[in-house]
């Protein structure tokens, strides 16, 4: 199960900050962040960076920081670790199955993809605790 420690992420600030929120608007229902808290979060976030409500639709509700300040975003991640911390959450724990593609390469990307595939003939070795690979 994956887990992120909020008080040391090993991750820039920024991408802290969305992973997080984008963590707190995603439907996951094994995220150990209770709904009102996630909606909370998202809020308080979103009032930091914009002067109109939050929106209510789930597909809008992305926090754009592009427009935003180092003050902005060091607003947004004392938000998020207070908020977190107040109510006991240190680490982030979530389950999500592994998705299939959304869409397929490009035609302008296949030569690379071919080259890559002579590069590296073989599938990656992956470490997967739940089931260790044979010896």
């Amino acid at each position: 199960m994956p887990s992120l420690d909020i008080q040391n992420p090993r991750m820039p600030d920024l991408q802290f900050v969305l992973f997080v929120s984008a963590l707190c608007t995603a439907d996951l229902t094994t995220l150990n962040v209770p709904s009102e808290l996630r909606t909370t979060l998202f809020d308080r976030c979103w009032a930091l960076i914009h002067t109109e409500a939050p929106p209510t639709d789930p597909k809008e509700r992305v926090l754009d920081l592009r427009e935003g300040t180092e003050l902005t975003l060091e607003a947004c991640l004392s938000t998020i670790r207070s908020l977190l911390a107040d109510a006991g959450i240190h680490t982030l724990t979530w389950d999500h199955p592994v998705s299939k593609p959304t869409h397929e390469s490009t035609p302008a990307a296949k030569p690379l993809i071919d080259r890559l595939g002579q590069l590296y003939p073989d599938p990656p070795e992956i470490v997967d605790p739940e089931n260790p690979a044979s010896s």
